[in-house]
């Protein structure tokens, strides 16, 4: 979880390579008019995400359901989203990847093929609510590579 541009595509594809598990893209969940929302730099209000956060918990929900494990990358960036995809009591570690708006604008300046503009940036800064000290999960500086990220991660998961 966290703001558009911390890393979690690449965290999250490092983690699931490392421990064997499927990968979900939560940004592939995203209906056609969110996407041209942020595409057209309007930040997504609650209710834009609430069907997309579903969506998402019912394929984190399934994956349970059959035994599996999964990693899924997603803003996550409010409490309110966190416990909507960890609804009916699934055991959802949040990874907070973190760190400051210059770096984070930085990366997303040099990515391509992407949907999300930099100037969405304060906005998903100013939605974000760190995780708070009862949620299960943990917070990660992205100050490493992904791979040297999800190296710290997976003993917590596995």
């Amino acid at each position: 979880m966290g703001v558009a541009g911390c890393g979690k595509t690449s965290v999250g594809q490092a983690l699931a390579g490392s421990l064997g598990w499927p990968f979900l893209e939560g940004d592939s969940f995203h209906p056609a008019e969110n996407i041209a929302k942020m595409s057209a730099g309007i930040p997504l209000q609650d209710e834009d995400r609430w069907g997309w956060l579903d969506t998402i918990a019912a394929r984190i929900a399934q994956a349970r359901s059959s035994g599996e494990s999964v990693v899924v990358s997603c803003s996550a960036l409010k409490r309110r989203y966190r416990e909507r995809l960890a609804a009916g009591g699934l055991r959802v570690l949040f990874v907070h990847l973190s760190g400051t708006r210059e770096l984070i604008h930085s990366r997303m300046a040099l990515r391509t093929g992407h949907y999300m503009p930099t100037s969405l940036l304060d906005s998903q800064f100013a939605a974000l609510e760190p995780l708070a000290a009862d949620e299960f999960g943990i917070t990660c500086d992205i100050d490493a590579s992904p791979a040297e990220i999800a190296a710290r991660v997976a003993p917590l998961v596995s």
